[in-house]
């Protein structure tokens, strides 16, 4: 491209035109030539006369001027003018042209203006014919250079990722890089990290690079946390700057069950300063409901910050076996308790029948002897998952509650009375808690020396309970036992709640020990050791833009790992669920730091934001065409021909023949409409089978070449008469017309964009089947250890796959044209995965398969490579070698026949298995 000032032209030596125009002047002047005043004697006779229509006898200079004017705007305009042209005359050449992004959540907030960005970079690249190839630092990949036209089809399939560039990547991404010379484009997040610095060294050494990066403020807000009975919340952002508001939702849903904005909260940033701190006070009922915190003012991961178990309070039911005297709160059962728990839990009072409707968390008992009729609905409680923690008192030593036989809601049996200071079975002074043994959970409190008792109730000796004992005095005897009830458990103080029996309640200890017990606040997060060797689902995960959705098949992750490994792809951000409580993994943590990147003074940084390119082709081309048709009117009216009744009809017919001239946009409208109706006639005319661009041509070239010899190998064996396979792009073209898609698996082909899966999705419910195809001969058994199964994983993950396992043996698919045992392609392989059989699917006596589900399997996935088996040339010869001989030869056929199975299988469905129904239809018909 050359540029003039703010002008670039595409095809400059069209200019050249511009220096004809003189010699046009010279010609339009001289020809016709000039009459020739000649003197004539009879002409006087005609002196005086007035002709009332004269005609010019030469054109006039300013008609001239018009035409030339016109000849000019058409030279210009096909030299290709452009208004701002995106190039840069420091970097621009013959080199190839890696773009790197950093592609992480920090990238979300402004991605859109990065797309523009690119996709500018992206055409003149494509003007200048340089090759380009383009590497992600979330997910790098092997760099493959290709033409700048190709990549900007794939530009809207390219995401960003909910997790960083660390160290390991970006080393990975220099592991990666070519080792012929590029200049390299590098779109910054502006967060700086370990590893930048090797990675730029290493793309410097390759060529000059060039910085894109955007000055606007990013936000990152850590997990919400408890501080004095209200929800902090503590908001950071890059850059010092003046002093700004900032507005953070909860969002959650409403009584009704539909997503709201529960509250807001302002929060301001000083002046330079880069954190900002405030605190919401929520009802329980509220805070229960909301499951996220965000930035108002921006779509990114970082923004938002979910909340989990660990933020929600618990409610606790306290009920007393005695009413309060009044005057006498210290000596009431709960006054204590009400102390100790009402910081930390959301406290319930009422009659046990009012409390158990509200399912609390736990229910404390002070002093309650029998239920009465409760007793069942309590002990379903507990089996639940409730705690149920009870506290001995007078009326529990007086009652025969679990003296016999263990009651269900007693960890113990109990001795009849109690034990106390003076009485007959009596202590010469009060007891002193022992320490606490290893397996007990007050294990590490601090046992103050004024803490003693002076009463309890005894347990009956019985084999079962050393192990229910957590806690128990100097001499041995219990002072608080459990066990566990189905879910939940059952705890029993053997002393009061109040300071009557013993000096507890009076303590710090007292309010640890319920901590302990999960009484209060679930704990904050936990730590490594504490989840070791559990297993966490996902239930929810985060995109990039903060968007939830839900994590479908997605594996379990072990509890370390989720409490310490960083994220990735096989632990990606969002909210986890365990046996009793669920975690919600976040992308900005408390311990975050953000800084921005301080790039080296040789290092060239621009921002997102430039003049946008205007092409003036068409507006020059357009103004021409005006210009020409003024010609036309002007020549009309100098010649006489524009007169009178004359004037209106050709003057009206060269207006509408200036309004049916179609510009630019509506001819591309036009042929873009007959491109579509083209498409969806081809893909219905007949059965057609299709494939999914990967942006890979020799890929493409021979996934619609085995589709071609399936489509005639199903011409010629069975009654389907396919047309001509067709290439879609999942970003643009409509799927519903395909019975099924071929999509072969490469590590660099683009994502899909969020609309695209949403068509994917909807294809595989109405329907359709997708043969993934990872042509690798299964070496990575569809896992994350070679980059077509990492690839795999990423395309698949958001679709709505279900349940799959390898093709069982009585699989549909095995018979529905000819009987198979293996599926093989170019590669011999037997791990075919299909959508997994109902649970309750049975053998049929007398039949040799099972009753399956009568549909279709959504997704066919395998490794080996039957578009290569299938492909034939032209002339029907096969395109790919395969084997050596009549071996060879034999696998080809089989892979046709399965090829055949499979697309008999998506056009008929189950229909074979219905084999199991002709015993009773027979039966019916009286044969």
């Amino acid at each position: 491209m050359t540029l003039f000032g703010a002008i670039g032209f595409t095809t400059p030596w069209l200019l050249l035109g511009l220096l004809a125009l003189p010699v046009l002047w010279i010609l339009l002047r001289a020809v016709p030539p000039a009459p020739v005043r000649r003197l004539f004697p009879g002409v006087v006779l005609l002196l005086g006369l007035k002709d009332e229509e004269q005609v010019s006898d030469r054109t006039p200079w300013w008609l001239l001027l018009l035409r030339m004017l016109a000849v000019a705007a058409v030279i210009i305009g096909l030299a290709g003018p452009i208004l701002n042209p995106e190039t840069d005359a420091e970097t621009a050449g013959d080199r190839p042209l890696l773009i790197v992004t950093d592609a992480s959540w920090a990238s979300a907030a402004d991605w859109r203006a990065r797309e523009e960005s690119l996709d500018a970079m992206l055409s003149q690249a494509a003007r200048d014919d340089r090759p380009v190839a383009l590497m992600r630092l979330t997910a790098p990949e092997t760099v493959s250079f290709q033409s700048a036209g190709a990549l900007r089809q794939r530009l809207s399939g390219i995401r960003p990722e909910p997790w960083e560039p660390d160290a390991a990547r970006m080393g990975r991404a220099a592991e990666l890089l070519p080792q012929a010379p590029f200049d390299t484009y590098w779109f910054s997040d502006g967060i700086a990290r370990d590893g930048r610095e090797a990675l730029l060294d290493a793309l410097e050494g390759s060529g000059r690079v060039t910085v894109y990066e955007s000055p606007q403020s990013l936000y990152a807000l850590a997990p919400a946390r408890f501080d004095g009975g209200d929800v902090a919340l503590t908001l950071k952002r890059l850059r010092p700057g003046p002093e700004r508001e900032v507005t953070v939702n909860a969002e959650g849903r409403d009584p009704a069950g539909n997503p709201a904005t529960l509250a807001t909260l302002p929060m301001t940033f000083a002046d330079g300063a880069v954190i900002a701190e405030g605190a919401l006070s929520l009802p329980a009922e509220l805070r229960a409901r909301v499951d996220r915190f965000e930035v108002a003012t921006s779509s990114s991961a970082g923004a938002l910050t979910l909340s989990d178990d660990s933020l929600r309070r618990r409610e606790v039911a306290l009920i007393a076996g005695t009413e309060n005297r009044e005057g006498l709160e210290l000596l009431s059962p709960l006054h204590y308790l009400e102390r100790a728990l009402a910081p930390t839990a959301e406290l319930i009072d009422g009659a046990l029948t009012d409390v158990l409707p509200a399912n609390p968390d736990v229910i404390v008992l002070a002093d309650v002897a029998t239920l009465g009729g409760d007793a069942g609905t309590v002990r379903e409680w507990v089996e639940g998952g409730g705690l149920l923690v009870r506290f001995a008192g007078p009326r529990l030593a007086a009652s025969d509650v679990s003296r016999g036989d263990e009651d269900p809601l007693m960890p113990v049996r109990l001795r009849a009375g109690g034990r106390s200071v003076g009485g007959a079975m009596s202590w010469g002074e009060p007891k002193t808690l022992a320490p606490f043994d290893a397996e007990s959970p007050f294990f590490g409190l601090e046992i103050p020396e004024e803490v003693t008792v002076s009463a309890q109730v005894m347990a009956q000796p019985d084999p079962s309970l050393a192990s229910r004992v957590v806690a128990q005095l100097s001499d041995g005897t219990p002072l608080v036992t459990r066990k566990r009830v189905g879910d939940g458990q059952v705890v029993l103080f053997h002393v009061t709640a109040n300071a009557e029996w013993s000096t507890l309640p009076l303590s710090g200890l007292f309010v640890s020990m319920l901590e302990r017990l999960a009484v209060s606040s679930m704990p904050a997060q936990p730590e490594v050791d504490e989840l070791e060797g559990t297993t966490w689902q996902p239930e929810l995960v985060l995109d990039a833009f903060g968007e939830l959705r839900d994590a479908g098949t997605l594996p379990g992750v072990a509890g370390e790992a989720l409490a310490s490994d960083p994220l990735g792809p096989d632990l990606r951000p969002g909210l986890y669920s365990g046996e009793d409580r669920s975690l919600a993994r976040n992308v900005v943590t408390a311990d975050t730091e953000l800084r921005p990147t301080v790039w080296p003074d040789r290092i060239t940084v621009e921002g997102l934001a430039g003049p946008e390119e205007q092409p003036l082709a068409g507006w020059l081309l357009a103004l021409a065409i005006l210009m020409l048709f003024a010609d036309i009117l002007a020549s009309l009216a100098l010649s006489g021909r524009l007169r009178g009744a004359r004037a209106a009809p050709v003057a009206a017919a060269l207006a509408v023949a200036a309004l049916m001239a179609p510009t630019g946009a509506d001819a591309q409208d036009v042929t873009e409409a007959d491109d579509g109706d083209a498409f969806a006639i081809a893909a219905t005319a007949e059965v057609t089978l299709a494939h999914v661009l990967t942006g890979d041509d020799d890929i493409d070239e021979v996934a619609a070449a085995g589709l071609q010899g399936l489509s005639d190998t199903l011409f010629f064996r069975t009654s389907v008469e396919p047309g001509p396979p067709i290439g879609v792009d999942l970003e643009t073209d409509e799927l519903a017309f395909f019975p099924l898609l071929y999509w072969p698996v490469t590590p660099d082909q683009p994502t899909p964009s969020t609309e695209a899966y949403a068509k994917l999705n909807e294809y595989l419910r109405s329907g359709g089947m997708i043969l993934f195809d990872t042509r690798d001969a299964d070496i990575a058994g569809f896992g994350a250890s070679s980059p077509n199964g990492r690839k795999l994983q990423e395309l698949a993950q958001p679709l709505d796959i279900p349940p799959l396992e390898p093709v069982p043996q009585d699989h549909v698919l095995t018979r529905t044209f000819y009987l198979l045992q293996d599926f093989p392609g170019r590669y011999v392989g037997r791990d075919v995965w299909v959508e997994a059989a109902p649970p309750d699917a049975e053998l049929v006596e007398g039949m040799p398969f099972r009753n399956l589900n009568d549909n279709v399997t959504p997704v066919v996935i395998g490794g080996n490579d039957w578009a290569g088996a299938w492909a034939v040339a032209e002339s029907g010869q096969p395109l790919l070698p395969l084997g050596r001989g009549f071996s060879g030869e034999r696998q080809r056929e089989i892979a046709y026949r399965f090829g055949v199975n499979l697309v008999m299988h998506v056009l008929t469905g189950n229909y074979k298995s219905d084999q199991v129904h002709v015993p009773a239809l027979l039966d019916r018909l009286g044969q």
